[in-house]
C-alpha cells in the first residue's frame, strides 16, 4: 500500500512539473554598441512560451530609473511569442550594463535580461545598432513584419538606417508593391546621420488571406540593381473577417485544435532533412476549412492530408525542414494556418532547427 501511495505521489509531482508554462527569451543580453548621448534607445526582447500552460508576467523591474519597460499584461498562450520593450534614456556618457528582472508564473526564480553598450557624443561604430552592412549605408534589419492585419487597417513599420559615407544619401526603395507606400524621414540623410523609411501597409490592396510576402530593395546609389545584398523581406498576415457572424453562428462554429505549437527538430547536417507530423483536429460543431497553410521560411515545406475536417475529425500536417536553406532565410521558421474558426483563425507553429 505504501509503495502505491509513493508511486501515486511521484506521478502527481511529475505531472505538475510537466504541465506548466516556460519562459524562453530569444537572447539573455542584447549588445547595442554605441548610442548617442540623450537619444533614448528602444530595445525589444522577444520571448516564447515553450510550456503547455499560459504564461503570466507578474512583475518586471528595471535595474534603474534610466529604464522604462512595457510588457504584456495578458497571459501568453502555449506556443505564442511576445515582447518586452525596454527604453534606455542614454542620459549618462560611458559604458553601461543594465538589466531587467522578470517574475513569471513559470518559476519562483526571476529571469534577468540585459542590455549593454556605450553612450557617446559622436557615434563611430554603427555595427551594434545597424548590423546589416550595404557598404555606404547600414540598416537595423532587412526583414519587416505586419502581423494580424484586418481589412481596412493601415499599420506602419519603420526601417531605420544610417549613412556611413561622407556625402548626402537619398534612400530609394525599388520594387515597392501596390499595398506599400514609403516616406523618407528626412528626405535625404546627411553624412554620418541616421534616418527612417516609414512604410505604411494598405491592407485593402493585399492580394490574399494569410501570409503575403514580397521583397523590396534599397538602392545604395543612383542606378543600383536588385540583389540578395540589398533585399528587404516584407511579410503581412491578413486575417479573415468574422465581424458579421452572430453569437448563434459562433456557438456552432468549427474549432481548430493543434496538437503542437512548438516543434524542435534538433540539429541537422548540411544536406539533411527531417519531417515531423502535427495533428489538426476539429472540436467544433460544423465543418472546419483550412484556408491557408503557409511557411515564413523557405527551409520549411508542408503538406496537409485533408483541408476540410468534419466535427471530431483530424488531419495530419507534415512539416519538413531542409538544412541547406536555413542560412539563406531572413525570418524565423514558422508555419501559418488560416482557418474559418472565429476563435483561432490564425495559428502559428514555431519550428526550432539548427544546422
Amino acid at each position: 500500500m505504501k509503495q502505491l501511495i509513493l508511486v501515486f505521489l511521484c506521478l502527481v509531482i511529475s505531472l505538475a512539473t510537466w504541465s506548466q508554462p516556460r519562459f524562453v527569451p530569444d537572447a539573455d543580453i542584447i549588445k547595442v554598441g554605441e548610442i548617442m548621448f540623450q537619444r533614448p534607445k528602444i530595445v525589444t526582447f522577444g520571448f516564447i512560451n515553450k510550456g503547455n500552460q499560459p504564461l503570466i508576467l507578474r512583475e518586471v523591474h528595471p535595474s534603474c530609473g534610466c529604464l522604462a519597460v512595457d510588457y504584456p499584461q495578458e497571459p501568453i498562450a502555449a506556443g505564442e511569442r511576445a515582447q518586452i520593450r525596454v527604453i534606455f534614456d542614454a542620459g549618462i556618457l560611458g559604458t553601461f550594463y543594465k538589466d531587467v528582472e522578470i517574475l513569471t508564473n513559470a518559476s519562483d526564480k526571476p529571469v534577468y535580461l540585459a542590455l549593454q553598450g556605450c553612450v557617446v557624443t559622436e557615434v563611430h561604430d554603427f555595427s551594434g545598432e545597424y548590423p546589416i552592412d550595404l557598404g555606404n549605408v547600414r540598416m537595423e534589419t532587412n526583414y519587416l513584419e505586419f502581423d494580424d492585419v484586418n481589412k481596412g487597417d493601415h499599420p506602419v513599420a519603420e526601417l531605420r538606417l544610417v549613412n556611413t559615407e561622407r556625402t548626402v544619401y537619398h534612400p530609394e526603395l525599388m520594387h515597392l508593391p501596390p499595398y506599400l507606400t514609403a516616406e523618407n524621414i528626412p528626405e535625404s540623410i546627411p553624412a554620418g546621420q541616421e534616418g527612417i523609411i516609414r512604410l505604411t501597409l494598405n491592407s485593402e490592396e493585399l492580394p490574399m488571406l494569410g501570409l503575403n510576402q514580397t521583397s523590396i530593395y534599397l538602392a545604395r546609389y543612383m542606378g543600383d540593381k536588385i540583389g540578395e545584398a540589398n533585399e528587404i523581406l516584407i511579410s503581412a498576415v491578413l486575417l479573415p473577417d468574422f465581424s458579421q457572424m452572430g453569437d448563434d453562428q459562433k456557438e456552432k462554429a468549427p474549432k481548430l485544435v493543434v496538437s503542437e505549437h512548438n516543434v524542435d527538430m534538433g540539429s541537422l547536417g548540411p544536406k539533411q532533412k527531417k519531417t515531423v507530423v502535427v495533428t489538426l483536429r476539429n472540436e467544433g460543431l460544423s465543418p472546419l476549412h483550412i484556408r491557408q497553410v503557409q511557411v515564413f521560411n523557405k527551409a520549411i515545406s508542408v503538406s496537409l492530408s485533408n483541408r476540410t475536417l468534419q466535427p471530431g475529425k483530424s488531419s495530419k500536417l507534415k512539416i519538413t525542414a531542409l538544412a541547406q536553406y536555413l542560412k539563406s532565410g531572413k525570418n524565423r521558421p514558422r508555419v501559418l494556418l488560416i482557418s474559418d474558426d472565429p476563435e483561432h483563425a490564425k495559428e502559428i507553429i514555431n519550428i526550432e532547427v539548427e544546422e
